[in-house]
């Protein structure tokens, strides 16, 4: 199982989409400075998260959230929180 997941920087409002088997520690790593296009953003917040089950699955979810009708979807989430 795989986690697609986007989150929204403290520092200027940017989203990340990416995705995961750890959720959890992935998020740790973003906010350690691990992952180098994001670490000039930190801190990090959840924004969004779903479960996909296979690689695949997860990978198309990122490449569509990824896309321009998927920032939309996430631009709207974050203006409501």
């Amino acid at each position: 199982m795989f986690t697609v997941y986007a989150l929204i920087s403290d520092v200027d409002g940017r989203i990340y989409v990416g995705f995961t088997k750890d959720l959890d520690n992935r998020i740790k790593e973003h906010n350690r400075g691990k992952t180098k296009s994001t670490k000039g953003f930190r801190p990090w917040r959840l924004l969004y998260s779903e479960l996909a089950e296979t690689r695949e699955m997860a990978r198309n979810r990122e490449k569509y959230l990824k896309s321009g009708c998927g920032k939309e979807f996430l631009k709207n989430i974050a203006f409501h929180i």
